[in-house]
């Protein structure tokens, strides 16, 4: 007897129903952490969380480089190309294009040019507000991502000391490249779901936290730092130089308070760029140091114990043959004091004892108040200079070597050596990086530096550098103004002017270095172009380190 057809179906429904329902049952019993997976594989992916670079600051705390929040716009191109051909998928091209600035077929074609690809970049480190304005268009295919912008508020003022990062964040000057580990940081992970269309749809879990760059603390004191830079900008303009330096250094410390060079740049904004800028010439320029040399001759001359402060030389008839060539004073000074030879800067006088003494002591001393070997700051590109080493020396090297010629230097050494006469004789390291240990060495006896620093005190009070006279402070220094080496030799036309000095005398805080390159004008010496500078500098500097007086004004 057969079934009516109404049962027939039922039973063929509860057969079905039976069948789904056990399939159903293995599914979600039996084959679920294999689905599970086959569903995370489609929706859930790892984010890269990017870590903010770490703060450079001044020895103040005053920011120097810091880390802001950006937004980069991205787009996976078979998204944003896709398949629809409607009207509202046109205009939303159209409007990324219109917003990119860019030719709609060029876009499209560079598009279609990296299909294969799912990520490329459209516009990077966008103001958040500006990139949220995008998104909100609702355009296919367009995301941001979270990136961190490096911002320099001190811009062009410390831009040589401080240097600059990629747009990856990647340091590549200064000490940004330097200090690139120490400051990077360490990104993180983490676990986000995402739709059909790419987009996050929630976060999952983090996998790994994004660890911070650590910060940098710099020995550089910000208000020197820009009194340097006004009063160099100013004298280089004036005097339409090439280019200049300025370096300040703390005798009790070595710590480096400000280091300023010109040209310059502005590390945020970049465009046009001129290489030659870039450079910290404090550091990576070389040039020979001529007259500010010659204290540390009269200190081996000190030292052999043969000679005083009132030891004297004959400089007649103002000039002296050493071999074939003639070393000239600007006239006929006689008979001259140690003193009177470094207050007059003369070349008779210094070579006259250079010859006297034993070339091998006055090379000693040279190297070791640094020259011919870096100063140990860690900077990219620092120089060394040239520091020769003659097996035999002929006389006339003797002579010129001991008044700056044969050599070469870098402004922070010669200011580094000038820190060993206003330190008592002690040689000391320099540092840009706040909180490093200082390592020390005594190269001439403290009665010897006393007596140079009296020597060079003279040269500000009756010499050549009168101009870099402080009111109310002792001020010792030397000048010093070099013809530079051209393609037949050394130029008439192309000078160096330099002035290195102390303050005050009795307990020295303050010693600085003035190079200005190529000055044109007619007056190119040193005590009448950088010694003004020096002047301005540690004048306000010793004011705003609250260093007192020695004179106070009459009331």
């Amino acid at each position: 007897m057969m079934l009516p057809r109404v049962y027939l179906v039922g039973l063929i429904v509860m057969a079905l129903a039976a069948g789904m329902l056990g399939r159903l049952w293995y599914l979600q019993i039996v084959d679920k952490d294999f689905l599970q997976d086959q569903g995370d594989a489609r929706t859930i992916r790892m984010e890269r969380i990017n870590a903010h670079r770490g703060i450079i600051q001044d020895r103040s705390g005053k920011p120097l480089a810091v880390s802001t929040p950006v937004l980069s716009l991205w787009a996976n191109p078979s998204e944003v190309l896709g398949d629809d051909p409607t009207r509202e998928a046109a205009q939303d091209l159209s409007a990324l294009t219109d917003y990119l600035e860019v030719d709609p077929e060029t876009f499209e074609q560079k598009l279609k040019g990296n299909l294969s690809r799912n990520f490329v970049y459209l516009r990077r480190h966008l103001p958040p507000s500006e990139a949220r304005s995008i998104l909100e268009l609702g355009i296919r295919g367009v995301y941001a991502e979270r990136e961190y912008h490096r911002f320099y508020p001190a811009g062009e003022v410390a831009a040589h000391v401080v240097g600059f990062t990629d747009i990856d964040d990647v340091g590549q000057e200064g000490l940004e490249l330097s200090f690139d580990k120490w400051l990077a940081g360490k990104p993180g992970k983490k676990k986000v779901l995402k739709n059909l269309y790419g987009e996050i749809v929630r976060d999952v879990k983090p996998v790994a936290e994004a660890q911070p760059g650590k910060s940098l603390s710099l020995t550089i004191d910000l208000r020197l730092q820009y009194l340097a830079y006004r009063e160099l900008k100013s004298a280089v303009q004036h005097f339409k130089a090439k280019s200049g330096s300025v370096v300040v250094l703390d005798v009790e410390t070595g710590h480096v308070l400000a280091m300023v060079n010109q040209p310059s740049y502005n590390p945020n904004n970049r465009v046009d760029l001129d290489l030659a800028a870039v450079r910290n010439r404090a550091l990576t320029d070389v040039f020979e140091p001529g007259s500010t040399v010659k204290p540390f001759t009269v200190g081996v001359a000190l030292q052999s114990g043969r000679y005083t402060p009132e030891s004297t030389i004959d400089t007649s008839p103002g000039f002296v043959r050493v071999g074939n060539f003639t070393i000239r004073d600007p006239r006929n000074r006689g008979v001259l004091k140690l003193d009177e030879i470094i207050a007059h800067s003369s070349q008779v006088g210094i070579s006259r004892l250079a010859l006297d003494l034993n070339e091998y002591e006055v090379w000693g001393m040279f190297e070791k108040l640094g020259f011919g070997r870096d100063v140990g700051s860690g900077f990219p590109g620092e120089s060394t200079g040239y520091l020769p080493n003659h097996r035999r020396w002929k006389d006339i090297d003797r002579a010129t070597f001991a008044y700056g010629y044969g050599l070469t230097v870098t402004p922070v050494q010669l200011a580094s050596a000038y820190l060993s006469i206003a330190s008592g004789g002690i040689k000391r390291d320099i540092s840009l990086i706040d909180g490093v240990p200082v390592q020390e060495s005594r190269i001439f006896s403290s009665e010897i530096a006393a007596q140079l620093k009296t020597m060079l005190a003279t040269v500000v009070t009756d010499g050549t550098a009168t101009r870099a006279a402080i009111h109310g402070y002792e001020v010792a220094g030397k000048t010093g103004t070099v013809r530079k080496i051209g393609e037949d030799g050394y130029q008439d036309t192309q000078h160096l002017a330099f002035f290195a000095g102390m303050a005050p005398v009795d307990k020295p805080r303050l010693v600085g270095v003035v190079l200005i390159n190529e000055p044109q004008k007619d007056q190119s010496g040193g005590g009448t172009i950088a010694a003004p500078v020096f002047s301005r500098v540690i004048q306000n500097a010793l004011r705003i380190l609250n260093v007192p007086p020695k004179f106070q004004e009459a009331v």
